[in-house]
């Protein structure tokens, strides 16, 4: 199967290899890429002092700029949406880290569970506010650091060619609401997933299809679980 992966470069080169050894063929068309201020993130470490949440592996990566500047904050709690993410955190250094396997939400929920309160939120923008919404209705004391931003990236006519002019992809797969609307916002990538066409669109949660075209939805699968791995077990 022809799968197009539409993720950021630095994660898709992840994907595209576990695609590889489905027996699939990716093909990679970025749709955004990370621009990182690990000043933000550094300042906002250096003035708090309880635990951290992320609520993705992008601000972990924001982190791994800081060097010796993190080292004395590696024994903080470290809250994570995903194991992967969770991992990605260990492999830097965390020695505390928890994660959950649902949303933000449920993130906000093993946060109260473990008791912790004035937490430092690493975030990006743009970004759902599942996570905060859910920490500001169990009454937990947060503060957030913007420390990354997800610029859009708009494909050339010839990349989206070089894609869609022989069979095209079989399926796509979308990470983010925000990525399938940037997806279906380029004129020539609408085209190429007109109204009746077969083109599977996987989604890795309810909340990313509704970034689909109402038009589409009857091609939408969504995954059991948020991850990856639940993810590409559907294709």
């Amino acid at each position: 199967m022809r799968v197009l992966v539409t993720r950021p470069a630095h994660s898709a080169t992840r994907t595209a290899q576990r695609l590889r050894d489905m027996g699939h063929e990716p093909l990679l068309l970025p749709l955004r890429q990370p621009l990182h201020d690990s000043d933000a993130a550094a300042d906002a470490l250096a003035t708090t002092s309880g635990a951290i949440a992320v609520t993705s592996a992008e601000a972990i990566r924001v982190l791994s700029a800081l060097g010796e500047q993190l080292h004395p904050h590696l024994a903080r709690p470290l809250f994570a949406v995903g194991e992967t993410t969770a991992e990605e955190a260990r492999s830097l250094g965390f020695r505390s880290v928890a994660s959950s396997q649902g949303n933000g939400g449920d993130l906000a929920d093993l946060v109260a569970a473990r008791g912790a309160d004035g937490l430092l939120y690493l975030a990006g923008w743009p970004r759902a506010e599942t996570f905060e919404s859910g920490l500001r209705e169990l009454g937990i004391r947060f503060s957030v650091a913007e420390c990354y931003r997800m610029q859009p990236i708009v494909p050339g006519s010839a990349e989206i060619e070089a894609i869609f002019s022989r069979s095209g992809p079989d399926a796509i797969l979308f990470y983010s609401r925000q990525t399938a609307e940037d997806f279906f916002r380029v004129r020539e990538l609408r085209s190429a997933v007109p109204e009746h066409s077969e083109i599977r669109l996987f989604c890795l949660s309810e909340a990313v299809a509704e970034g689909v075209p109402a038009a589409l939805r009857k091609n939408v699968v969504i995954s059991p679980m948020p991850d990856e791995k639940s993810l590409l077990s559907l294709l």
